[in-house]
């Protein structure tokens, strides 16, 4: 199966968001396990659209991939480095530019070294006075990549994460995050020089695709199968959430398609206590064999009560 997102889901490379989120849901729909359980090969299908849907839909992950920067699993690629890379690295005291309001500027660092040289005795023979002069300059933030389950970024959680030097940090995991988001740690980056202050860690949150539930925003949205009698009578039906299975009801005569919203069952909403909905989106599913007494049935009612659905379109 090919790793790139764009072949998976079968778009373009220069695909809208809506596009991309309507290839994912065709796929899901036709490949879910709940729908087609037992079937290897679907379920890697609905997998690898999963995951390309999860690196694809972020705006800032597609452009990283597009640019070579990423693979398709969101990990960073090796790139070669040459000083032009270091001078513009966040956290480096030497970048250019003025969007990093938290880094030094360079007038600044110019005008300390100046003064360095100036109390070591610039025009006296300073140049022999180097223990007067002291550097100061915070440490460069250090970027990190943590996969997190789905169930915990609903929820929050805590995990460890190990940095380069063997010592183990926890990240605390708030309730809600999305994919792509950042926490910070504080002071868990590169040492500073002389005085300067350490930098920061960097922790990107990638979210790992469920089988079941799919977040659109604070919402929650499951494909949910029926049978033919249960579309044709209605009923309750169990249903997954995130909470648990419930019981919904099924109205007489549904078609696939047809969607149900269970109230303040998706995510909880940032910076307060209500949640998000749980959408079930329901499909008819007909049975794996038609029998003698179905097949009978349906050719009797058929020649009294036949429609045409597609009465109305445009031929």
């Amino acid at each position: 199966m090919s790793d790139d997102p764009y072949s998976v889901l079968g778009v373009s490379k220069d695909a809208s968001d809506a596009e991309i989120k309507k290839a994912y849901r065709r796929i899901a729909k036709e490949c879910h396990p709940d729908l087609k359980p037992g079937d290897a090969e679907a379920e890697a299908k609905f997998k690898a659209a999963a995951a390309a849907y999860d690196l694809l839909k972020d705006a800032e992950q597609r452009a990283r991939f597009d640019r070579g920067e990423i693979d398709a699993s969101g990990q960073e690629k090796p790139q070669q480095h040459y000083y032009r890379d270091y001078a513009e690295a966040a956290g480096n005291p030497y970048r250019t530019g003025s969007n990093f309001g938290d880094q030094p500027d360079m007038s600044d660092i110019f005008s300390e070294f100046m003064r360095g040289r100036g109390q070591s005795g610039f025009g006296q023979g300073g140049f022999g006075q180097r223990e007067a002069y002291e550097f100061h300059a915070p440490g460069r933030n250090r970027q990190y990549t943590l996969q997190i389950s789905f169930l915990d970024a609903v929820y929050g959680a805590s995990q460890k994460l190990t940095l380069p030097d063997g010592d183990r940090v926890e990240v605390k995991i708030p309730a809600g995050i999305t994919d792509g988001q950042t926490i910070r740690l504080r002071g868990k980056g590169d040492p500073g020089m002389g005085e300067g202050a350490p930098g920061d860690a960097l922790v990107t949150v990638s979210v790992a695709p469920h089988p079941l539930f799919l977040r659109e925003g604070d919402d929650i949205r499951i494909t949910l199968p029926i049978s033919l009698d249960e579309a044709i009578l209605g009923g309750k039906v169990p249903a997954p959430t995130i909470d648990g299975k419930v019981n919904v009801t099924v109205p007489p005569g549904t078609s696939s398609g047809r969607t149900l919203r269970l109230r303040g069952k998706g995510v909880k909403k940032r910076g307060g206590s209500d949640r998000g909905d749980q959408l079930i989106e329901l499909t008819v599913m007909m049975p794996k064999e038609i029998d003698d007494d179905l097949k009978q049935f349906m050719e009797t009612w058929r020649d009294a009560h036949g429609y045409d659905p597609r009465e109305g379109m445009p031929s």
